[in-house]
């Protein structure tokens, strides 16, 4: 199972995990972590309890994300793994619950604020971009759980990178303060988008790492445009559970 980290601070785990070390065959090879998509359940089963057992996750928590800017806020133990629909960020200061949210070219964008002891998880495509989906999370913290958003520590994951983020429509689907970022006839730099909406969300810049890695061109993500019919690679975060 091929890992990188992303948050790395004392009391949590955060990283992203590639497409290999799974069950799922063709086109799904190999560690498909989404019921959606069209592989069969008992595959994507036996493929998030191998990602519990590799980071010591007790419960899973995620979501049917649909691209929206809705967050669940998790503040109570949960006693299964448990997904549900039309949430599209994930928020929880319980320990020994892994955050997941899946991809095929969309960025996660994991958060955790240590004096607080939360940890967010988003799931940001261009359409969340739009929809301001960041900073709606970072007020979710701040609102429920006093975060304090410069202290927050955040990751942005491996997705579809400016080389290959193309959009044709783009002055139909992305609003005028977005087409600043615009790096090509047709192509935009969403990582830099979400480095912005982070810093405008009171993060400090010094405590937002990117990755810089692109799905599209790397084979070991999935990735939906380049194939189109394909799984989703998953990344998590977790506050440990109390020793």
């Amino acid at each position: 199972m091929h890992t990188l980290s992303l948050i790395e601070s004392p009391g949590v785990s955060g990283a992203v995990v590639g497409r290999d070390g799974g069950v799922s065959p063709a086109p799904y090879d190999s560690l498909n972590l989404s019921f959606g998509v069209g592989d069969a359940s008992e595959h994507v089963r036996e493929n998030r309890r191998r990602l519990k057992a590799a980071f010591g996750i007790g419960v899973l928590a995620s979501a049917r994300q649909v691209h929206g800017d809705e967050v669940w806020v998790i503040d109570e133990p949960l006693t299964q793994d448990t997904e549900l629909a039309g949430y599209d960020a994930l928020v929880t200061n319980q320990p020994g619950i892994g955050l997941l949210i899946q991809q095929a070219d969309c960025q996660a964008v994991l958060l955790h604020d240590p004096g607080h002891k939360v940890v967010a998880n988003i799931h940001a495509g261009w359409r969340g971009s739009v929809a301001g989906i960041i900073g709606k999370t970072i007020r979710t913290m701040t609102e429920r759980f006093g975060t304090r958003p410069g202290d927050l520590r955040a990751g942005i994951s491996p997705s579809l990178g400016p080389c290959c983020a193309e959009f044709v429509n783009y002055q139909i689907e992305l609003p005028l303060e977005l087409h600043g970022y615009q790096v090509g006839q047709h192509h935009f730099d969403f990582w830099a988008i979400s480095r912005e909406q982070l810093r405008q969300g009171g993060v400090r810049e010094e405590r937002i790492d990117t990755i810089g890695i692109c799905t599209k061109c790397s084979p070991e993500y999935f990735s939906f445009r380049r194939d189109r019919v394909t799984g989703r690679f998953g990344s998590v975060i977790m506050l440990a559970p109390a020793a």
